[in-house]
């Protein structure tokens, strides 16, 4: 059978891979075109447009783009015309992906949405389409099935697909000292890592925030996760006279051998968590973004641990004084054991109310089943 994949994200990438990889187990002969990122196109899907063309966040941003955001999105049902799958996939990205849904079940094909836009968040007209254009929804959060089936949504709670590819990591790791020397690091300080987030624009913002902070703490060692789809200029551009490493494509590694962490909010926040990594959690939208988006968000939380935990198990700061408040709760966790301690134990609660790992075959065998019914 042949699949089209749509993912606008690095998360989306790596969760779209592993949906790959488990659907060729039940359907060897599987065709695949996507938009997506390298970890994809590693696992033999065509790659349409790459990630790093993709991730546009923020009103102006957005605003600013429309002309390429529609010029992709006539591109992408003119493709999906023409390959003529058996199944449209789409995975998170809902600015595009709930035109292309509309698109594609008008036009006659089979519909699948694997990491379920946050409709419960903001924008809950939204689930009106989900409803009338997506022919099963595949949550990954707990806490989004009776929002979804009270709107009559055809979906099914998969697990969580970070379980499966930090499980997979973990297992194929080496121990400390061999994943230090792989990213180039010494045991000599504690390392804190530096998640500022995928898309240019968070990097912008907030990496520069985390930077201001670093000299405060002289005894221990930062090292930036490099993302995947993000121009290597522009990080050279913000460490520049800073004593903070980059690491590129080594996320999991890093958190592997890390003590603390700042994290952008987002997915990373929900990987820092499952390798109990104490974190600070930070967000912040250029001004007008910040100032229109206040009034269509309405969530006590904004990171997957708080929402998924339902309560604060990590500290979220938004928008204003990140620097002063991330001070302070980095404090807590390195010298407040009690508090660090909580935190963890936090964590593993987290761990066991995601369910088990499975979540990518779970996903790929309804799609298959599905098709063949």
């Amino acid at each position: 059978m042949k699949y089209y994949i749509i993912a606008g994200e690095a998360s989306g990438d790596l969760h779209g891979s592993n949906l790959i990889k488990t659907i060729k187990k039940s359907d060897p002969n599987a065709d695949f075109r996507c938009w997506g990122g390298d970890k994809m196109k590693t696992e033999g899907a065509y790659l349409v447009k790459h990630i790093s063309e993709l991730a546009i966040m923020g009103i102006i941003e957005v605003l600013m783009n429309l002309r390429t955001i529609f010029k992709n999105i006539a591109i992408c049902k003119k493709d999906i015309l023409e390959y003529k799958p058996d199944a449209v996939i789409l995975i998170d990205y809902p600015g595009f992906n709930l035109k292309i849904a509309e698109f594609a079940k008008t036009s006659g094909f089979k519909v699948y949405y694997y990491i379920v836009p946050k409709v419960w968040a903001s924008r809950k007209s939204r689930v009106k389409k989900l409803n009338q254009y997506v022919d099963i929804l595949f949550s990954i959060l707990p806490f989004e099935l009776d929002f979804l089936r009270k709107h009559n949504c055809s979906v099914t709670y998969v697990g969580n697909p970070l379980v499966d590819a930090i499980e997979h990591s973990k297992t194929n790791a080496g121990d400390r000292q061999a994943i230090l020397n792989e990213l180039g690091l010494k045991d000599d300080k504690p390392v804190i890592a530096l998640l500022a987030g995928s898309r240019k624009q968070e990097i912008s913002l907030l990496l520069p925030e985390m930077l201001a902070v670093v000299k405060h703490y002289p005894d221990y060692q930062f090292v930036l996760a490099g993302a995947p789809a993000a121009p290597l200029e522009l990080y050279n551009k913000l460490l520049e006279n800073t004593s903070v490493k980059l690491v590129e494509n080594k996320t999991y590694q890093l958190l592997s051998v890390a003590h603390a962490a700042f994290v952008t909010s987002g997915t990373a926040t929900l990987e820092t968590a499952l390798f109990h990594v104490p974190q600070v959690v930070m967000y912040k939208f250029n001004s007008l973004t910040y100032h229109i988006g206040k009034y269509f968000v309405h969530i006590e939380f904004f990171s997957l641990v708080n929402l998924i935990m339902q309560k604060e198990v990590v500290k979220e700061l938004l928008q204003f004084n990140l620097q002063e408040d991330m001070k302070k709760e980095m404090d807590k966790i390195l010298f407040d054991e009690d508090y660090r301690n909580e935190m963890l134990h936090q964590y593993k609660i987290l761990q066991e109310n995601l369910g088990k790992p499975g979540a990518s075959e779970r996903a790929a065998k309804a799609i298959v089943e599905d098709l063949g019914s």
